[in-house]
Order: structure tokens, then C-alpha cells, then sequence
């Protein structure tokens, strides 16, 4: 996880950020880390700085807390675009949020590697997804209807169940996600 504030810094923001979230919604620890398949002590790590969390963590976290990917690693951020997140065979990089009363959007330039399939948890009701292929071919979508795409084509689904990416091709895939949570 990285920002021009530095990862550390982005780190905190990131814990400070899911702390609140969880202790508003009036969850202890150990709840949100049994709703999000987490370890506890993992979760008691991200939440005090002292760990980087991954895109995967990030995403198991996003729908039990009811907020986007954005939501948990931009929301103290002074500089929101140009943030990243890594996981595995994937990374993402903020672009943009946009936000009016019927939905906010996050804007992503998504790597995926080639090799294993990247799996996303859902991300909540009303939940979607479309993403553009910029450079390779690949396969997403909703796990049981999943469609291929190359340069210049979009595939779009209903994020609220599990999903998955993997390239097709033997470079990395490059994509632009736009995912869409109804407010």
C-alpha cells in the first residue's frame, strides 16, 4: 500500500479508518474479523498501523462495514487519487471517487498479474462493477458467469456475491474498474 504520503502514514489512516467503522457499527473485534474471514489478531494489527493490509484484506472488510474500497483508504487521506493497493496477482490505483445522492463511484486502474485467479468477496447489496480492458485479455466476473474480454471490450456484473479476475494472456492485464455502491 503506498501514497505520496508514505505507507506508514496511509497505514494509519487505514486502521484509524476501520476502528471508527467498526465501533460505530457496534462491532467488537472479534465480530468484524468472524464477518470478514479475518484472524483477530490480524484485524488488531491493521487497526493499530502496524500492518499494510492487502486488497483482499481490504475487500473482506469493505461489505461487513457497509462502505467501498474507497471508503477505508482514502477517507483521511488528504490526496485521494494516486493511492495503491496490492494483493495477490492484483493491484489497484485509486483514480477518482465521484459521489451524488444516488450512488458514489470509484474510479481503479487495476493490474492483474498473470498466474492465479484473483477472488473478490462481495461487496455489499447493490453492488456493481464494469471493467474496461486496456492492454491484454482477460476473464471476470461474477463466479458461475464469468465472460472474457481484450483491449477495448467491458464486462459488468452484480458485485454483491463473490467474483474473480485472471488474465488470459502471458503479461499483466490492464484494466480501468469502475465500481458503483448505491447510496
Amino acid at each position: 500500500m503506498t501514497a505520496e504520503d508514505g505507507g506508514a502514514d496511509l497505514a494509519q489512516a487505514v486502521g484509524s479508518r476501520v476502528r471508527e467503522l467498526r465501533r460505530g457499527r457496534g462491532l467488537s473485534l472479534s465480530e468484524l474479523a468472524r464477518q470478514a474471514g479475518l484472524g483477530k489478531g490480524t484485524l488488531s494489527e491493521l487497526e493499530s498501523g502496524r500492518r499494510n493490509p492487502t486488497l483482499e484484506t481490504l475487500y473482506a472488510l469493505s461489505a461487513p462495514l457497509g462502505v467501498g474500497l474507497a471508503g477505508l483508504i482514502a477517507e483521511h487521506v488528504d490526496t485521494k487519487a494516486g493511492i495503491s493497493v496490492d494483493g495477490y496477482g492484483a493491484s489497484t490505483v485509486l483514480l477518482d471517487v465521484v459521489t451524488a445522492a444516488e450512488a458514489s463511484t470509484e474510479i481503479y486502474r487495476l493490474t492483474i498479474l498473470p498466474g492465479p485467479r484473483h477472488v473478490s468477496p462481495s461487496h455489499g447489496p447493490g453492488v456493481r462493477e464494469r471493467l474496461v480492458v486496456v492492454t491484454g485479455r482477460v476473464r471476470a466476473g461474477r463466479n458461475g458467469a464469468l465472460g472474457e474480454a481484450g483491449p477495448g471490450e467491458s464486462l459488468d456484473w452484480a458485485s454483491d456475491g463473490e467474483h474473480s479476475y485472471e488474465s488470459l494472456t502471458d503479461g499483466p492485464v490492464v484494466a480501468i474498474l469502475v465500481i458503483t455502491h448505491p447510496v
